[in-house]
């Protein structure tokens, strides 16, 4: 059965070795420009003796900045001697989306955060998502993975954990949550959570932690300062890496239900009624669509099905129908 094969991927670095290394997972993929080609994905393992283990990634989607920067630069200037423990880095998941600034891979349009549990011999996606999840991931015992909103999606800049049935490990997950010290942090649920790399860590029962921080398929200052000092934060509350968790005032957030989300039902243009972080109550319009097709059409409205605060928001200017044109969460004291 394929289920038993070997994955196809070969690290270049030792995982129980000390010190630092950089060097990458190799992935071979016949091209026609390489017959005898590889997906060179980086990936950076800090190790200082016996002790916790962290894997952070970003790149999931090939169009989130923040998670890239943060790891780059933590992966060049971390210090081995403040660990204590393991920290593996793989700051572009799906290298092949990151090269390409695309969501999905140019290579099989293949989306990373839908492929788990993965394949041995099924696409290059496939492939990178199977290493993860029986090389990477069972060496965890924190996981971090940075999200944005990428091209299409543009958020308040949020760390978030999933509600889960385990309750003991909801609640380390939201710990870390607390320790990242985001403007805001959430309770989220996801539209469909199968193939997730989230449900895939979790399933194994590590904990799991995320982000959306921005979007708009670029980063900003604020959203890369607020990655690169939550990360260390996190790391400092694992007991992975010396020195205090540096707290900060977080708003906490919730995802009550399905209601949150708001999808277009029409194409058109889209303009949004209500800014990110603004308040929204019951039946407000979050959005208008305008028909592009002709004058005269009065537009539709996208009202919201719940009371709370705008935490997401479509970004581009046009919009098709099914597309999630905005999510409202509810503040938590």
């Amino acid at each position: 059965m394929s289920s038993l094969r070997p994955s196809p991927v070969a690290p270049t670095v030792d995982f129980d070795r000390d010190g630092v290394q950089h060097g990458f997972l190799r992935l071979p993929y016949s091209r026609d420009d390489s017959a005898w080609g590889s997906v060179m994905i980086p990936i950076c393992v800090i190790r200082n003796g016996t002790g916790p283990a962290a894997l952070l990634t970003g790149g999931n989607h090939g169009d989130e900045y923040e998670g890239p920067l943060a790891l780059y630069e933590l992966a060049r200037t971390l210090d081995p001697s403040q660990v204590s423990g393991t920290v593996i880095i793989v700051p572009a998941m799906n290298y092949p989306a990151f090269r390409a600034g695309t969501r999905t891979s140019p290579i099989d349009k293949g989306n990373m955060n839908r492929s788990f549990p993965g394949l041995p011999d099924g696409t290059v996606t496939q492939k990178i998502a199977d290493y993860f999840q029986r090389e990477l991931l069972p060496r965890a015992d924190i996981v971090f993975d940075f999200h944005s909103g990428g091209r299409t999606l543009d958020f308040v800049p949020f760390c978030a954990a999933h509600t889960l049935l385990d309750k003991a490990l909801e609640q380390k997950a939201f710990d870390a949550v607390a320790a990242f010290s985001a403007p805001f942090s959430m309770r989220m649920i996801e539209i469909d959570s199968v193939g997730m790399y989230d449900t895939a860590a979790e399933e194994m029962g590590k904990v799991f932690v995320s982000t959306e921080l921005g979007g708009g398929g670029t980063s900003r200052a604020q959203t890369v300062r607020i990655a690169r000092r939550g990360i260390l934060n996190v790391l400092r509350h694992a007991g992975i890496v010396d020195g205090a968790v540096e707290t900060g005032r977080t708003q906490w957030l919730d995802m009550p239900s399905g209601d949150c989300f708001s999808f277009a039902e029409d194409d058109g243009m889209i303009e949004t009624m209500v800014d990110l972080g603004e308040p929204v109550e019951e039946g407000a319009v979050l959005a208008r669509i305008h028909s592009t097709g002709r004058t005269g059409v009065a537009p539709r409205e996208i009202r919201a099905k719940m009371s709370g605060m705008l935490a997401a928001r479509h970004f581009p200017g046009l919009v098709k129908a099914g597309d999630c044109a905005a999510v409202v969460a509810v503040k938590v004291d």
